[in-house]
């Protein structure tokens, strides 16, 4: 079960126009993120399962038009998102959800030790390559390619006999894993009528027992968003020829 099922009222998205800058290192912890974004999904999930709505402050940003501030005073590298923590800025995104899971209070989202730690570890280390496979479909061999990637989830689910990663409770590599799932899983059916849990079982009741969770559910991106967007970003040469 989620941690908190309260709806939360989402700050305003922050931009070039915004100058008022929030007091950074003032002791409060902040999570500078865009609400569409999967990597930014993360750690946002993994704030709300573990009940910090209060203690980490969500400070949304606008990527394609950051506030100045947001450089000069949080990320010299321009990074989103990024977790501001006890003097110090985190901007890795799988440093960021083990940092709030291993700093603060809630339910725990990693084994310390053990089976189930090695293969997370794993996981967490095959996260680009999964990605890079997944996304890969949308412009090759659709079929193909996805099958790889989400032929490997299926083989995952499998190790602790689900229905999620690591057994019967969510995890952090759950959480890492489905804003980019969530994405191609949105993508792969609209533009390609290609369903990823089909034939795959393990995958199909990882996604529905996930979306029963409102810490995720809560962080859900708007599918129509994600199509559009998809379609600019990967088949402009398509719509132009």
């Amino acid at each position: 079960m989620a941690a908190s099922n309260v709806k939360e009222v989402l700050p305003p998205t922050l931009d070039s126009t915004s100058s008022e800058a929030p007091a950074v290192f003032d002791g409060t912890t902040r999570l500078y993120l865009n609400y569409q974004c999967p990597v930014a999904q993360r750690a946002w999930i993994t704030r709300n399962y573990k009940g910090l709505q209060e203690k980490i402050k969500l400070v949304g940003i606008d990527l394609a038009n950051k506030p100045t501030w947001y450089k000069e005073k949080v990320s010299p590298e321009n990074k989103v998102p990024s977790l501001e923590d006890d003097n110090k800025i985190i901007v890795d995104s799988i440093d960021m959800v083990k940092y709030i899971d291993s700093h603060f209070e809630g339910p725990a989202l990693l084994p310390q030790e053990g089976a189930k730690r090695e293969f997370a570890e794993d996981l967490l280390a095959y996260t680009n390559t999964f990605i890079g496979k997944a996304y890969a479909s949308f412009k090759g061999d659709t079929e193909k390619q996805a099958g790889e990637a989400f032929d490997y989830l299926e083989s995952a689910l499998e190790k602790f006999e689900g229905p999620f990663l690591l057994g019967d409770g969510i995890s952090l590599v759950d959480i890492v894993y489905i804003p980019f799932v969530e994405r191609v899983d949105i993508f792969l059916k609209e533009v390609y009528k290609y369903d990823i849990s089909s034939g795959r079982p393990k995958v199909a009741t990882w996604l529905q027992e996930l979306n029963k969770i409102d810490a995720y559910l809560d962080t859900k991106v708007d599918p129509d968003f994600v199509v559009q967007m998809y379609k600019k970003r990967y088949l402009v040469s398509n719509i132009c020829n």
